[in-house]
């Protein structure tokens, strides 16, 4: 767990000590990047910029249990630019040939890993046309387990709302599931 002194040390300027706060940060900061974006090297991308953002930013951080929420709030907003940036400039398409070949792999898995890694591009399509809010509540709170009042306080969205995204978002993916598997 990350602690005061920890932060303390790194605003001093001791490198050693931000590689720790690095080595605890990024596993959770790459989950959330990579489930919003479904792309391993963005994700990298959006966790290298999140480190940068942190170093020159640390000195407003006043207390260990601000941190994560500060973190999160950091990696949903990078997540939030890259998206725009992508929107822009499409890469990826989702049709119906995509989703045959995503079930029939699927059904085929010999392992529980290749299953982990099927599921895990299923759940990349099906976000695909969610909106980045949807996007961003469902990951929280589906994938990284938190709470409304966390996710409220990361997005800066009143409790409601993160309801009314939360809702919107699965039954989109629902529809989807039920329509093409």
């Amino acid at each position: 767990m990350i602690d005061l002194e920890l932060i303390e040390q790194c605003r001093g300027g001791n490198f050693t000590n931000f590689r720790k706060l690095v080595e605890l940060t990024s596993p959770y900061a790459f989950s959330v990047a990579l489930r919003m974006l479904g792309n391993e090297a963005q994700a990298r991308d959006v966790v290298q910029e999140t480190l940068v953002t942190i170093w020159q930013k640390l000195e407003k951080i006043k207390s260990a249990e601000v941190y994560k929420t500060w973190i999160y709030r950091i990696v949903v907003n990078k997540c939030y630019d890259h998206m725009r940036r992508v929107k822009r400039n499409p890469e990826f398409n989702v049709n119906e040939t995509t989703w045959t070949m995503i079930s029939n792999t699927v059904s085929q898995a010999p392992s529980a890993e290749l299953e982990n890694r099927e599921i895990s591009k299923i759940i990349t399509v099906l976000t695909q046309k969610l909106s980045s809010k949807q996007k961003a509540v469902f990951v929280l709170s589906d994938l990284e387990g938190m709470t409304n009042d966390e996710i409220s306080e990361i997005m800066g969205l009143s409790k409601s709302s993160v309801k009314a995204n939360l809702y919107h978002a699965r039954k989109s993916i629902s529809e989807k599931v039920e329509k093409y598997l």
